[in-house]
């Protein structure tokens, strides 16, 4: 019988309590340090305890996943613990395609299958010198926004790329892609694509709150002008949100290019859970700066199922759950295969 693990962060309850819910043996790779958390939650069966999440790739933690017939479910810590070929080392089945997550944590190359999937995106830009307005500083990776910071021209970069350089969270350029700001409501469109069954669905919607700069919208301007603060971008935690129904047609369809792109560039594709990331404009269109090619942390908002997913299931079905379902159905197929890397 087939085991489900997760390491011990990011979605990590949601996964494992899907699992569970689906009848599968639940193992946790978990830090030392976080056991005493998770101990409080009884449908995880087995602990793999490690220092470093990292112990996943050596051979005890292998022989133990091994032994339980175990899958992996991957989610941002992942990415955000290793680089791609790290994860593409690991030996234990990992669901979903680990090879798309290298095309996550590469600026340059999410950008390629982004314009292959015909998404409109803001434009990127090769340096600071060709700063002309608002644009953000990301780093590649799965940083949760941490490190990410706002300029208007060639001199404000420098001056925050420089103190987060003097404050250890970058090393430098090379750790940041620029891209024009993109005005709107945020947005982050939840989807899960069977491979099994080669059907598309629309799970939900979250937005995420980002501190300090959220924060920093309750300072009257002028005491913002005053403040000495690069504000922070890292995630805090989610809020829900629901799409007029006009909108949904298009939130399918940019799905549909996206899995489709995904085939054709890197395969086996986007089997499994994936998110595109951007703003709603005045008009209802949307632009997507992101995408994240394996279950997202907003997920975590809808533990007993979405608005979306109530319509296509009658039981409450997270994420973490239509993961372990596409499990199930793919053993009773005897199609793993087709669902992990």
């Amino acid at each position: 019988m087939t085991s489900i693990a997760t390491l011990g962060s990011h979605c990590a309850l949601q996964v494992l309590k899907g699992a569970k819910d689906e009848g599968f043996k639940t193992i946790l790779v978990c830090e030392k340090r976080r056991e005493r958390l998770y101990k409080r939650f009884q449908f995880i069966d087995e602990y793999v305890l490690v220092d470093s999440f990292k112990e996943v790739m050596e051979q005890r933690c292998a022989n133990i996943l091994k032994e339980n017939n175990a899958i992996i479910i991957p989610h941002g810590t992942l990415i955000a613990q290793m680089d791609s070929s790290e994860i593409e080392s690991i030996k234990t089945p990992i669901f979903g395609n680990k090879w798309i997550l290298r095309w996550e944590s590469d600026r340059n190359m999410k950008e390629k299958l982004m314009v292959e999937s015909k998404l409109k995106i803001p434009q990127s830009l090769p340096g600071p010198e060709h700063i002309k307005g608002l644009t953000i500083a990301k780093r590649h990776g799965a940083a949760g926004g941490k490190g990410y910071f706002l300029a208007t021209n060639q001199e404000d970069y420098i001056k925050k790329r420089d103190k987060l350089v003097r404050d250890g969270i970058i090393r430098g350029d090379q750790d940041l892609y620029l891209q024009e700001y993109a005005l709107g409501v945020s947005a982050y469109l939840q989807y899960f694509y069977s491979e099994l069954s080669g059907e598309l669905e629309f799970f939900g919607v979250d937005r995420r709150y980002e501190s300090d700069i959220d924060g920093l919208g309750r300072i009257p301007a002028q005491e913002q002008i005053d403040v000495d603060l690069i504000p922070s971008f890292n995630v805090v935690g989610n809020s829900p949100l629901v799409l007029r129904e006009s909108l949904l047609e298009d939130v399918y369809a940019m799905g549909e290019r996206f899995v489709d792109a995904a085939k054709r560039l890197v395969a086996p594709g986007m089997p499994g859970p994936f998110c595109l990331e951007g703003v709603y404009d005045e008009n209802g269109k949307f632009t997507a700066f992101e995408f994240s090619a394996r279950i997202v942390a907003g997920t975590n908002l809808y533990v007993d199922g979405s608005p979306y997913s109530s319509l296509l299931y009658n039981e409450p079905m997270s994420m973490g759950r239509r993961i372990a379902r596409e499990v199930k159905n793919a053993e009773s197929k005897n199609s793993i295969s087709k669902i992990v890397t």
